[in-house]
């Protein structure tokens, strides 16, 4: 398993650079998430960092209202999930999940790494900034979706699948798998 700590330094960072570029008059704008939108997406990510830290029985961060200041709200949450990566113990500890006993760091490292790359994607098109998606990334949420595809739609995490262009870029086809329109 790739370090979870600088894995999530790295995606929250860009997550981090496109909540700071959005335009003020962008954040109503729709996302592909179909009836979310963009202001949305950051929502979610904060509501989906408390429900993992609450896994590992903590409480999130006190943090601005996501509707106030997006990105203030973003940088508190954000702050606080790489300090308890970075803390052995916080990250390492133990829980009782749906699928089983895991850590508090696997589970990060699986979901919202996950989320972390497809809402970017998500993020940048609603707002018109750079969507593409590091190589590395495509592969591994190929290879989630590949692995936990049936679930993740079963519990709608991600849509049924659309068919791709034949001659789609990879990510294209990885977003396409998480059915998404691009």
């Amino acid at each position: 398993m790739d370090d979870v700590a600088e894995q999530y330094r790295r995606l929250s960072a860009r997550m981090t650079g496109l909540i700071a570029a959005v335009p003020d008059d962008a954040w109503s704008r729709p996302s592909p998430c179909e009836g979310w939108t963009a202001r949305d997406l950051v929502g979610h990510l904060i509501d989906v960092h408390g429900r993992f830290q609450s896994l590992a029985g903590r409480k999130l961060v006190d943090h601005p209202p996501v509707d106030d200041d997006p990105l203030g709200a973003w940088e508190a949450v954000r702050d606080q999930m790489q300090a308890d990566l970075e803390d052995p113990a916080r990250r390492d500890q133990e829980y009782e999940g749906r699928l089983g006993r895991s850590t508090f760091g696997k589970s990060v490292d699986g979901f919202i790494r996950f989320d972390l790359v497809v809402h970017a994607w998500d993020l940048a098109r609603a707002t018109g900034q750079d969507d593409t998606i590091d190589p590395a990334d495509v592969q591994w949420v190929s290879a989630m979706v590949e692995r936990m595809g049936d679930l993740m739609r079963s519990n709608k995490v991600i849509a049924e699948p659309r068919e791709p262009a034949p001659d789609a870029s990879e990510q294209d086809r990885v977003l396409a798998a998480l059915g998404r329109q691009v």
